[in-house]
């Protein structure tokens, strides 16, 4: 193929890729099935209890209440709704875009028992003998007023129940919808708006198997009663009793303004990449911009086919996934530049580069994938929705960020067309070397020569003992602060229409008969956050949002977590964060050497640390998403340093035995010096978006992104400072061990060429 020939491939196949996004974007873009937090709507989970006390709830009842469930939700004409049954009898529902969230609630929980009894709440008829599917809201011919009615099974008998209350005294018929224990119509008849639906007076017989209901069916708000009585008839009642054990409600209005705020961080922070990698790596830099593009297509595109959910966490994951890509190509471009760098033509050094960064790409991202499914399997909702994107993303960095982006370098690089343009990769003529020099990689100076690591990791790692020292203490003292996620409770969060004060909230709630635990308000005087104690029921849940939506001007978001719940959370967020340990360890004692495995550990769980003493210190709220953080931090954490743990790898092949201490020091430095530019523009990457979102994306991810930001900053240092540096001491632990003061660093495996470490 002649030069200008690859050129023209490149261009056709940049073309067609962008014209393939361009022209169905749009579509990819709709058919993205957007989250509670989103778009508005609820998720509640429900603990399935028998109706009686003592009996017992099998399988086949769960499953008869969640088709229950299923017939009432397509009542409501809810777009793509979730309803799915967990283990210890419990059932998910989850109905984005849900416009009466009040009505759509109380239409899943209710009974639907149907009684009808006389005045002495004496039971005559049940739903048992409905005939099924025959309710109807309709409207009396005579009065034009709303009404209900249904079939029943036997016409005769009817007339003898019709008959028996016409001779009664109080001859009346009363119809109940979930009667309770202690109900009565004596208690009820003489209030504005009684329990039972309607109580009509029998005079005669009735000789039919029609049933009507009507009266009480007042106004716009009564028509909408009978519909959603006919409904829950036809849907049938629930053979059991659902308890709420958690529940989040989301205005429609904060949904769209999180997502608006979101999506703005997310192009500011990708744009600000885009223009990092064209400043820094110029023609390899518009080769990544490609790819990069190509990825978050790519991933939305994937993640519409296997139907997932996106909330806003998973926007923050296909961003931060972006910054993770970016280090596929970084990792790769660094490797370009020392090759051309020690006289090697830029064909060479292409295949140099290509065959030396892919299983360091690998191992980096094998290991967020252990972390990423550690939190697809503990997590729930949101953060769930988190790991699948990471795990998506993490696929899609192997089909664009390795694949396309190689595949679009080798054509450029292949076409001769560049073969003295070195400048155009970031490399001047003043830093190549003559390739008859002999001249290794390895041996290249960088801007880090000054810096002795292993001089300096003494000292920081006695600054760090005695920060994790410091930080045990404030933790001792001050605690968490524990959201409801952990603690139980209900959380409201809005945006007030205008500015208001602690004592207008607090005021509102109260002439409400509602008393807040503790009221926040953001400094735009705006976003406001009340939480309670206790988790608010149903009722309760209907009530606060139609006071914060009458006196405030929008639709909040309620967030209710029962005691139960709350420490299944925590506990699952323990057992998260100590398989994601264990996980990475051995893998990496299985890619490397247990050494490696183990100060990499030492190094996670010290970032994990540094996050929650500085949580603990400035008394942030710690809820889910903070765990999602954190196991996030862990999966770019081990990357750093895993990066800088392959280039130990390969200085170490050149020594093959080590016979002094200073040997050690110098490999450390060396590999630590040679991926210094690689990690901080990696972090910088990731830090502009993360700052991008902790400034203009949503309030509801704020404790996320702070999370990831302190994260970052200390996993760079435990990357440079801890972990490998403490695989150093430990060496030379082991050197000073051994019998003949010598180690043979890599040995024959079996018969053949393959080494391994030792």
């Amino acid at each position: 193929m002649k030069k200008s020939s690859r050129i023209v491939a490149f261009i056709l196949l940049v073309v067609l890729l962008f014209a393939g996004m361009g022209l169905t974007y749009k579509s990819v873009v709709k058919n993205v099935n957007l989250g509670l937090d989103l778009q508005g709507g609820f998720e509640v989970l429900y603990q399935v209890n028998p109706l009686q006390h003592g009996d017992k709830v099998g399988k086949d009842a769960v499953k008869a209440t969640s088709k229950t469930l299923e017939n009432r939700v397509n009542k409501l004409g809810v777009s793509e709704p979730k309803i799915q049954v967990e283990d210890n009898n419990r059932i998910r529902v989850q109905l984005a875009g849900v416009k009466n969230q009040s009505q759509a609630r109380k239409m899943l929980s209710s009974q639907a028992n149907l009684t009808i009894r006389d005045a002495n709440d004496k039971v005559k008829l049940t739903g048992k003998d409905l005939k099924q599917g025959t309710a109807k809201q309709e409207f009396k011919q005579n009065t034009n007023q709303p009404a209900v009615t249904f079939k029943l099974k036997d016409s005769d008998k009817f007339k003898k129940v019709t008959e028996e209350i016409s001779k009664k005294k109080e001859n009346v018929m009363v119809v109940w919808l979930d009667y309770e224990k202690g109900d009565s119509y004596h208690k009820e008849k003489n209030k504005k708006d009684p329990k039972y639906v309607s109580a009509a007076n029998v005079d005669k017989p009735i000789n039919s198997d029609s049933v009507e209901i009507s009266g009480g069916f007042n106004g716009e708000k009564g028509v909408q009663k009978a519909k959603q009585i006919a409904d829950l008839l036809n849907a049938g009642s629930l053979p059991v009793d659902l308890k709420e054990i958690y529940s989040n409600s989301v205005g429609a209005q904060f949904g769209q303004d999180a997502l608006d705020k979101t999506i703005f961080a997310s192009m500011l922070g990708v744009a600000v990449i885009y223009l990092f990698m064209l400043g820094f790596y110029r023609l390899p830099g518009l080769v990544a911009v490609i790819a990069l593009t190509t990825y978050i297509y790519l991933t939305l595109f994937a993640f519409n086919l296997i139907s997932g959910v996106l909330t806003l966490p998973g926007l923050a994951a296909l961003v931060l996934g972006v910054g993770m890509a970016v280090d596929a190509n970084i990792i790769m471009y660094e490797r370009i530049k020392d090759e051309l760098k020690v006289g090697r033509t830029l064909k060479q050094a292409y295949k140099k580069a290509n065959k030396s960064s892919f299983l360091t790409i690998v191992d980096a991202n094998l290991t967020t994938v252990i972390a990423a499914a550690v939190l697809f399997f503990f997590g729930e909702s949101s953060v769930k929705g988190f790991a699948t994107m990471l795990l998506l993303g993490i696929l899609m960095i192997f089909v664009t960020a390795v694949f396309l982006s190689r595949l679009l370098l080798s054509l450029l690089v292949s076409s001769n067309f560049f073969k003295k343009s070195f400048g155009l990769f970031g490399v001047s003529k003043k830093q190549i070397h003559d390739i008859n020099e002999g001249v290794d990689v390895h041996d290249l100076k960088t801007p880090y020569e000054k810096w002795d690591f292993m001089k300096l990791a003494k000292p920081l790692l006695s600054l760090s003992v005695l920060i994790i020292i410091v930080g045990a203490i404030i933790l001792f003292i001050f605690k968490l602060n524990l959201g409801i996620d952990f603690t139980s409770g209900t959380r409201v969060d809005f945006d007030a229409e205008n500015k208001v004060s602690q004592n207008k909230v607090t005021q509102t709630l109260e002439d409400k008969n509602f008393k807040p635990d503790q009221i926040s308000i953001g400094q735009n005087g705006k976003n406001v956050s009340v939480q309670f104690k206790k988790d608010l029921n149903k009722d309760q849940v209907a009530k606060i949002k139609d006071t914060v939506n009458d006196n405030f001007g929008n639709d909040p978001t309620v967030n209710t977590v029962s005691p139960v719940i709350g420490q299944e959370l925590a506990k699952n967020a323990i057992m998260a964060l100590i398989y994601a340990a264990i996980g990475i360890i051995i893998y990496i004692s299985f890619r490397f050497e247990w050494r490696m495995g183990l100060s990499s550990v030492l190094a996670l769980l010290h970032d994990a640390f540094m996050i929650v003493a500085v949580f603990s210190l400035f008394r942030l709220e710690v809820d889910i998403t903070f765990i999602a953080a954190v196991l996030t931090i862990i999966g770019y954490s081990i990357n750093d340093t895993i990066v800088t743990f392959d280039r130990v790898r390969e200085n170490l092949h050149k020594v093959k035995v080590i016979t002094k201490s200073e040997q050690i020091d110098d490999i450390v430095n060396r590999s630590i010096r040679q991926t210094m530019t690689r990690s901080i523009n990696t972090v910088l990457t990731v830090v502009v978006v993360v700052i991008a979102l902790l400034i203009f994306g949503a309030s509801s991810i704020f404790t996320f992104s702070l999370a990831l930001l302190i994260g970052l900053i200390t996993g760079v240092f435990s990357s440079v400072f801890i972990a490998v540096p403490l695989w150093g001491i430990m060496k030379k632990r082991q050197l000073k061990k051994s019998d003949d003061h010598k180690l043979v660093v890599y040995k024959e495996k079996r018969s053949n060429d393959e080494k391994i470490l030792v």
